[in-house]
């Protein structure tokens, strides 16, 4: 599995989605599973972004499809990023 980080901006909709039944964000968390990732961290963080996740999932093309579908909503947009580990970048980081 890879890794990917998920940075997400909440609609309006999605803002009060979330505010008037919190524990929406763990069914979001399972419909991701149900899509071909995991969810293996999430933050709230402040600024342009209102969520990261760090989710593993098999390649680019479950991960596009994944935010595609979760995206179609209206309650959330996505900017994905795709994890490289720094030891396969740089050789020699692991002696």
């Amino acid at each position: 599995m890879r890794k990917f980080i998920l940075l997400a901006t909440l609609s309006p909709q999605g803002l009060q989605t979330l505010q008037v039944t919190p524990e929406r964000l763990l069914e979001v968390n399972r419909e991701i599973e149900d899509l071909g990732g995991r969810v293996l961290d999430q933050w709230a963080v402040l600024g342009y972004y209102d969520f990261l996740s760090i989710i593993e999932a098999p390649d680019e093309a479950t991960v596009a499809h994944m935010t595609a579908e979760l995206s179609a909503r209206g309650s959330a947009t996505f900017e994905t990023l795709t994890v490289v580990e720094t030891s396969d970048v740089f050789t020699g980081l692991d002696d």
